[in-house]
């Protein structure tokens, strides 16, 4: 895919970049057999991440980064997930007994009362 300028000069802040990212791996499907679709994006400030990518030679598209970057999002967003699983187990498990909500609430108000005193500016 190609990098198209959305502005008048390739110095302009916002880029286009028109990417298609594949549902399923390789061979690439032709045109009317495609999974994916086109789209476009504007990327701001990450088009410099992504030029400096392609620089490197170690992506041959911005499509690739894209699909990269977007793997690696995935694979956070699991992870982040499964340590909040997990969190809600140790809980769930926890033999102590519950701390009702009104009292939990008035130790907050408490608590945020405690720090707007102690930092007027913070307020």
């Amino acid at each position: 895919m190609s990098n198209v300028g959305c502005g008048n000069s390739m110095g302009d802040l916002f880029f286009c970049m028109t990417l298609s990212y594949l549902v399923r791996g390789f061979p690439r499907r032709a045109a009317s057999m495609r999974k994916s679709k086109p789209i476009t994006v504007t990327l701001g400030k990450q088009q410099g991440s992504v030029d400096r990518r392609l620089a490197s030679g170690l992506y041959d598209s911005a499509s690739e980064v894209i699909r990269a970057a977007v793997r690696a999002l995935d694979r956070e967003e699991a992870a982040i997930d499964e340590v909040m699983r997990q969190k809600i187990r140790t809980s769930l498990a926890d033999p102590r007994a519950d701390i009702p909500a009104e009292e939990v609430f008035a130790r907050l108000r408490a608590h945020h009362e405690g720090q707007l005193k102690a930092d007027p500016d913070d307020a």
